[in-house]
């Protein structure tokens, strides 16, 4: 019941977006959950702001960038971060998987990547939650923050090889 609180205060908070790859992964093994762990998908979508369709054109853009460590990630993940990489708009990426997290630093997206405590936080966690950290006396900066709007702005003149549409 809790991560079902959790939810609803992640996108109430924010306009969470995401692409097919991911909502078919959260069907993955729905046989073998528990009633409580089962993902509604209906309810899922229409908690979303969109989700995304990936096709071959962004996820060769995104292999040609990094092709080991892409290959490295499941196929949810490599679908994100296709999308993601081709958004020209302000985003995030919160996601706990080492691969990711190495994909995104290398492609020089590190002040995009969040931790879910962060965002719960910020968006308001529902009664009974409490956040835990892995290093202690860690912070990282709000997304919502004056320096963030500013650093997430892109002019589209930025050509190099590891730009992908995001300044800082």
């Amino acid at each position: 019941m809790l991560a079902i609180k959790a939810w609803r205060a992640l996108a109430g908070g924010y306009s969470v977006e995401t692409v097919e790859d991911c909502v078919i992964e959260t069907q993955t093994g729905f046989q073998r959950r528990r009633p409580e762990q089962q993902i509604d998908q209906a309810a899922l979508v229409n908690s979303l702001k969109a989700v995304h369709k990936v096709g071959d054109k962004e996820r060769a853009a995104a292999i040609v960038r990094e092709p080991l460590l892409f290959s490295s990630l499941d196929v949810g993940e490599q679908s994100l971060w296709a999308h993601a990489l081709t958004r020209t708009d302000a985003w995030v990426l919160c996601g706990p998987d080492r691969a990711s997290l190495r994909f995104g630093i290398r492609l020089g997206c590190r002040e995009r990547l969040v931790a879910l405590e962060t965002l719960l936080t910020d968006a308001g966690p529902p009664h009974g939650f409490e956040p835990t950290t892995r290093r202690t006396g860690t912070r990282r900066r709000s997304v919502n923050s004056p320096r963030w709007r500013d650093r997430s702005a892109h002019d589209g003149s930025c050509q190099t090889r590891r730009c992908a549409g995001i300044h800082y």
